[in-house]
């Protein structure tokens, strides 16, 4: 008999009607194949270690982000079942096919565990090192699903974390050592986002938001529209003194990196005022795809930092 879905998910996902039988659509819905785009993270030592050219590369590095989005969709089901209580109390989380109770416990357990099979095995075929981060990588986000999601700043610290190791298992998967510059512009940016995911959550579920996560109830708008601008501001210097700091300009033999930088102050300022408006939302993934300005200026700030870096094999 055909059971009724409500029409979209929380992320996004057209779910229409569907069949309780359903239960690999179901299963994606749960892994959030949209949230990949944050490995993008993994190549970034791709592009900047000068290895973009090199087809060896190339494969490992893809392999590497494969590994993290396995690993991530694993453990978001592991997130959505530890928080299925809370999401049913939040207006649009409870959609979710935990939450909502289509998606059985029993099926999530293994599906996750197959996936943490999976990621981990790739992960080590890329190298003991490799592998290393990717289970402190699962190690980090457990504590932060199990324990410190309730620990304010803690818990956006963890989530930016997650990014760092990202950044570090794409250099050691690439074979190059990761820049302090890099590891810290990281860390900001990824910082800045979770603060204004915690924003827009309150904005959202207001009075109620205490209710939904614990944690909510210790921040206020105040203090993460404070904190956010100065992690906007750090995170606009950083990369600004990144790109002409000595040893930039020694290995990529420029200063013109710092041109591109527009890009940057364009989206992260994009994504703030878009911030401003409740009905965008605050999940960083989902609003790359949607919001096209915003997908332009990434794939702009990449395109001018790829031609500079590389504009030797280029010949101009």
């Amino acid at each position: 008999m055909a059971q009724q879905f409500p029409l979209t998910n929380p992320d996004g996902v057209r779910l229409a009607e569907a069949r309780s039988g359903n239960v690999i659509y179901l299963l994606l819905v749960s892994m959030r194949p949209h949230q990949w785009v944050k490995n993008l993270f993994v190549l970034a030592p791709l592009l900047f270690g000068m290895k973009l050219s090199q087809p060896v590369y190339l494969f490992t590095a893809f392999a590497a982000a494969l590994s993290f989005s396995l690993l991530s969709s694993g453990l978001y089901l592991v997130n959505d079942m530890v928080d299925a209580e809370a999401d049913r109390a939040h207006p649009e989380k409870r959609l979710r096919p935990i939450a909502s109770g289509n998606l059985s416990a029993t099926i999530a357990v293994l599906a996750a565990c197959f996936l943490l099979t999976v990621a981990f095995a790739v992960s080590f075929s890329l190298g003991l090192k490799f592998g290393l981060v990717a289970v402190t990588y699962a190690v980090v986000t457990l504590g932060y699903c199990v324990a410190f999601k309730q620990a304010i700043v803690l818990d956006a610290m963890l989530i930016a974390s997650g990014f760092v190791l990202r950044v570090v298992g794409g250099a050691i998967a690439v074979d190059v050592q990761p820049t302090h510059w890099l590891i810290v512009c990281a860390f900001l940016l990824a910082l800045f986002l979770a603060f204004s995911k915690r924003r827009q959550e309150l904005v959202t579920l207001s009075d109620g938001a205490a209710q939904h996560r614990a944690v909510l109830g210790e921040y206020t708008v105040s203090f993460l529209d404070r904190a956010n601008n100065i992690l906007l501001g750090a995170t606009l210097v950083c990369y600004a003194l990144y790109t002409v700091a000595p040893e930039t300009v020694e290995r990529f033999h420029t200063d013109k990196l710092i041109y591109g930088s527009a890009f940057v102050i364009y989206g992260l300022l994009r994504y703030l005022a878009l911030l401003q408006d409740g009905k965008s939302g605050a999940n960083p993934s989902k609003m790359l795809v949607k919001d096209k300005p915003l997908l332009l200026a990434v794939i702009g700030w990449a395109i001018y930092n790829a031609l500079i870096i590389y504009r030797s094999s280029l010949h101009f």
